[in-house]
């Protein structure tokens, strides 16, 4: 009994990582690596059902692989959906239901005009909520975002206006900047210890402060209206050839990983999709895919700051599932303490999450500046942060870390972005739509602490 204790021990502490990686990659629309650490463990001999060197068997129970491969991937889609719940399709229900609603109430809502405005509305607070995404998932906050995507536009405004340096050079500069003060709240608290609760309040006050001494008594900066900053928000791609050729390129690229994938997991003797449930997806994808740019080609085209913003999201979400700094920032958000005993360097972690944070907020911020062609205060205020924060959390990433995706940040944007155009359009007071953006953020809280406190009572936690 002593020996079987001691395997068990070993095999609960060999797979924090994994185990709480799988958990966060669930949520993503494209969770590819369902279960595949979990699986990759489970076919070691710990849980194997040859005998033990006490002449036992060792029973394989829930986690053995079923041998047929489509029982094996159901099973493994059961496993998801007790664990994990429902992943993103509340949130995508409650998206429908919202523009419905919209539409019914006002028929210019799902207008080519109205939605190519609401797409470039929600990159700046969601190249922000992207950031907070990964600071999330470790557990942790940051309540400095706001400010530092301001000072970045301050910052930006200041040295091409004021001092004339060229606007690619400032672009960087004002980067970099966001990036040094992420990595500067990070080390304060991974190193020297301040809760990162108070270490990004007083970043609040402090960039907000440097932002407002840029601006200088005016508390604005007008720049150029063709600059390259300007542009980010002012372009859009009208070509039919282009966009119905990219739309046509995304997909097929998502067929062609999905295959790779299913053929990787099915040699290892994994659980994998079937075939078809990857055709409907390629398919769903493609209809999405050329609908939107239909859509949006009949105003002015494909806004320029919206690819853009997909391209991040894509990218961040393949950097959280596919790489090893990916899975242990996921492996931290499932316990330090157990992350730590992986081998998981939980300070560098910890520092680095911050340093996306703060390069994000500062991405946003110049997006955000070239949406107003100024740089004001508007730009750093209260409101961002909150908008970045509910958007992390009602598009589904836990308060509690360990869960969720840059894909939350994509819904939950384009849920409060919505309810405050939809709104808009209806002629509702700002006291109103706050009070709904409140209530909408409160349910998701609820809904992700109820999540949690079942994923307790079933020893997921």
């Amino acid at each position: 009994m002593a020996l079987r204790g001691r395997r068990n021990r070993t095999h609960a502490a060999d797979t924090a990582p994994g185990a709480d990686s799988t958990h966060s990659t669930d949520t993503a629309p494209d969770a590819d690596s369902t279960h595949s650490t979990d699986t990759a463990h489970h076919t070691g001999s710990e849980m194997s059902a040859d005998p033990g060197r006490d002449g036992r068997r060792w029973p394989a129970g829930r986690l053995r692989v079923p041998a047929g491969r489509l029982g094996a991937y159901a099973g493994a889609v059961r496993r998801r959906l007790h664990e994990d719940g429902l992943g993103p399709a509340p949130v995508l229900l409650a998206l429908a239901v919202t523009w419905a609603v919209f539409q019914a109430l006002n028929e210019n809502f799902l207008s080519p005009r109205n939605l190519s405005v609401l797409g470039v509305d929600i990159v700046g607070t969601g190249m922000v909520a992207v950031g907070i995404v990964f600071v999330l998932l470790i557990g942790e906050i940051d309540l400095s975002v706001g400010s530092l995507a301001g000072l970045a536009g301050a910052l930006f405004a200041a040295l091409n206006v004021n001092l004339g340096m060229p606007e690619w050079l400032a672009v960087v500069i004002a980067v970099l900047g966001g990036a040094a003060a992420g990595a500067v709240q990070g080390f304060s608290f991974a190193r020297i210890g301040v809760p990162a609760f108070v270490v990004t309040l007083a970043g609040l006050l402090v960039w907000n402060g440097v932002m407002l001494y840029l601006l200088g008594p005016d508390s604005s900066i007008n720049f150029s209206e063709d600059g390259l900053v300007a542009t980010l928000t002012s372009r859009y791609f009208g070509s039919a050839v282009a966009v119905y050729g990219l739309a046509a390129l995304c997909t097929a690229a998502y067929l062609l990983v999905s295959q790779h994938d299913r053929r990787r997991r099915s040699a290892a003797g994994m659980p994998c999709r079937p075939i078809s449930e990857i055709w409907a997806r390629t398919a769903l994808l493609a209809v999405v895919a050329f609908t939107a740019v239909y859509v949006l080609g009949r105003f002015e085209g494909l806004p320029l700051a919206l690819l853009i913003f997909l391209g991040v999201v894509v990218a961040s979400d393949l950097f959280l599932r596919r790489t090893p700094y990916g899975r242990q920032v996921l492996a931290l958000g499932g316990g330090a303490e157990a992350a730590r005993r992986s081998g998981v360097d939980v300070a560098r972690v910890r520092i680095s999450v911050f340093i996306v944070s703060g390069t994000l907020a500062a991405v946003g911020g110049l997006f955000i500046a070239s949406r107003l062609t100024s740089a004001s205060q508007i730009s750093g205020n209260g409101m961002l942060l909150i908008n970045a924060i509910a958007a992390a959390v009602i598009g589904g990433t836990s308060l509690f870390g360990g869960r969720g995706s840059p894909w939350s940040a994509l819904l939950g944007v384009l849920i409060i972005q919505s309810i405050g155009s939809g709104m808009a359009l209806l002629g509702v007071e700002p006291p109103i739509q706050l009070m709904i953006t409140g209530g909408v953020l409160f349910t998701a809280v609820v809904f992700d602490s109820l999540t949690r406190r079942a994923a307790e009572s079933r020893g997921r936690i």
